[in-house]
């Protein structure tokens, strides 16, 4: 049942999907046997068709909510990838992808847009500390239009964990600048292609980075034991900061959402991949009970 598995993840989001988003984000690979599965879940009342989009929800609230974010997310990509392009430019920085809701083709009025950046190697937290610094004091701490929670190091491009979340997260992701890097990372993750078999590469529109004179003149600068100091400093800085401020929460769920290294630095305060798939989770064990179907619970 991994097409149900796929509308449910979806429907956490309560959006809606396509029967071409469902081939994409399942792992059957013959387009006549999912047509024939999804209906079958439609004539048990497991599922529900409205227009072109499957939900496990009868209600068409959701379908109008996703055909208007939809609208909003392509208004606002002009304004991602002027973004991107400016963050290209920052010392260090190797590539730049559009994550979260737009990278999936859904935007509203308080969504942010959400970034994922490679480092140079043994230069992450130098380069995260300067668009921290440009956040903070140019746009006064706003994150709208300028998220930036989810760095890597091109010195270790897998993500450890392994689940549906991460998968989905991954293969969703629009890279913008950095073709090179950005397939070095697609290539280390092709462990997703376990849940997502069919998905094809989208970097066709990937765009170089041009460097100009200061990132090239702070990149000479710390090209030395003055910037492997600093770069120690900074992760240092930002750790005990981070523990400091969210010392509520348990020392696992602190590794999840803020997992720091000298080559990652993740900051999820809502520790969003955890709720999700206990949410997911529930959401099986109710199909489970309602329509007697068995699911293998997702990996927390």
């Amino acid at each position: 049942m991994n097409v149900l598995k796929t509308i449910s993840y979806f429907s956490i989001f309560k959006y809606p999907i396509t029967f071409e988003e469902i081939y994409n984000f399942s792992n059957i690979e013959d387009k006549t046997l999912l047509v024939e599965e999804l209906k079958e879940l439609c004539a048990k009342g497991v599922i529900f068709k409205i227009e072109k989009y499957y939900s496990d929800n009868k209600e068409d609230n959701n379908v109008v909510r996703r055909i208007k974010g939809n609208i909003e997310a392509k208004k606002i990509m002009p304004r991602a990838w002027k973004m991107a392009r400016f963050i290209s430019k920052f010392p260090y920085i190797e590539s730049v992808c559009v994550s979260g809701s737009l990278s999936k083709g859904y935007f509203e009025g308080d969504s942010d847009i959400d970034f994922f950046i490679i480092t140079k190697k043994n230069r992450l937290w130098i380069a995260r500390t300067l668009l921290i610094l440009y956040k903070k004091v140019f746009l006064l701490n706003s994150k709208k239009f300028f998220c930036i929670n989810y760095f890597m190091s091109s010195g270790y491009l897998q993500v450890d964990e392994r689940n549906r979340f991460t998968a989905t997260e991954i293969a969703t992701l629009i890279p913008m600048y950095g073709k090179i890097k950005y397939g070095e990372f697609v290539r280390e993750n092709n462990w997703i292609n376990e849940y997502f078999p069919n998905l094809k590469r989208k970097d066709k529109n990937v765009k170089e980075i041009s460097k100009g004179f200061f990132s090239k003149g702070i990149e000479k600068l710390f090209r030395t034991k003055l910037g492997d100091y600093l770069e120690y400093l900074f992760m240092k800085i930002t750790i005990k900061k981070w523990n400091s401020k969210f010392n509520h929460l348990s020392e696992e769920d602190f590794k999840l959402a803020f997992k720091s290294s000298e080559n990652v630095s993740k900051h999820h305060p809502g520790n969003f991949q955890k709720k999700v798939l206990l949410l997911l989770n529930e959401k099986y064990k109710e199909i489970e009970k309602k329509h007697k179907i068995k699911f293998i619970q997702e990996n927390v």
